[in-house]
């Protein structure tokens, strides 16, 4: 069984959710704006854990505790823009299927979830420093740049 992208992109936008969002004049920039305050709030819990793994920031306080205050807003940052970045996928399905840097943005993204809960978190609860502690700051920034910089990359390709 074959997946026809392009039909499930036009039935993606033709559902009830996509169309309601796409013909509402106030619903997809309602939307967009939460969206917007997640990735701010991503972005803060993200510096704070990375720039102390990096050792520029917060360095009187062990790595662990920064990670355990921080990883309630990560969390919650991250489920907001993915329930978000859902309903604006399903109002702009074919445009997304079309664009490069929206393909680069769920690799990135993939990538920088899995080296975030798999690696960076683990690590920083064990209060690394060092080589190892910069490597994962500069790795988890580089990765989740990426994604923002691929989301902003999509409105303008």
């Amino acid at each position: 069984m074959t997946v026809d992208l392009y039909s499930l992109c036009q039935q993606l936008e033709a559902s009830p959710i996509g169309d309601g969002i796409k013909n509402s004049t106030w619903l997809f920039p309602a939307i967009e704006a939460v969206h917007l305050i997640a990735l701010a709030l991503l972005g803060g819990a993200l510096l704070m854990l990375d720039l102390r793994l990096i050792g520029v920031g917060l360095t009187g306080q062990a790595t662990s505790a920064v990670e355990r205050s921080t990883r309630p807003w990560l969390i919650g940052a991250i489920l907001t823009m993915i329930a978000t970045g859902v309903l604006i996928g399903f109002s702009e399905a074919l445009k997304l299927l079309d664009r490069k840097a929206f393909t680069v943005k769920m690799i990135a993204l993939a990538a920088a979830l899995l080296f975030t809960f798999a690696i960076r978190g683990p690590q920083a609860r064990r209060d690394i420093a060092g080589l190892p502690a910069m490597a994962i700051g500069v790795v988890s920034l580089g990765l989740w740049l990426t994604v923002a910089l691929a989301g902003r990359w999509i409105g303008f390709s």
